[in-house]
């Protein structure tokens, strides 16, 4: 793909993501954010083999960038769910 197409899809997965994410019910937020969990694991384990197969320089930084990132995304991924579950046993340990 080219540089153009690529940024094309770049942008319609924003926009698509940002449509389903918004329609979800609040109740459904908690088991959303573990399966996105699951699937940032699976992006954190690609981004670490493309980077451990890269030559160049540049890639390896990018590649490096984008370990970094997931590995936020991720830990924060489970941080929040963490906090949602401790609200949610809280209400029920005090009733």
């Amino acid at each position: 793909m080219d540089g153009i197409a690529t940024l094309t899809v770049l942008v319609l997965a924003v926009f698509v993501g940002i449509e389903v994410v918004s329609k979800v019910a609040s109740r459904l937020h908690t088991p959303l954010m573990s399966g996105a969990n699951a699937i940032h694991g699976i992006v954190l384990v690609g981004a670490i083999v493309i980077t451990a197969r890269a030559q160049e320089p540049l890639l390896i930084a990018v590649g490096a960038l984008a370990v970094l990132l997931a590995t936020i995304n991720l830990v924060g991924g489970f941080v929040v769910t963490d906090r949602m579950l401790e609200m949610f046993s809280a209400k029920r340990g005090g009733e």
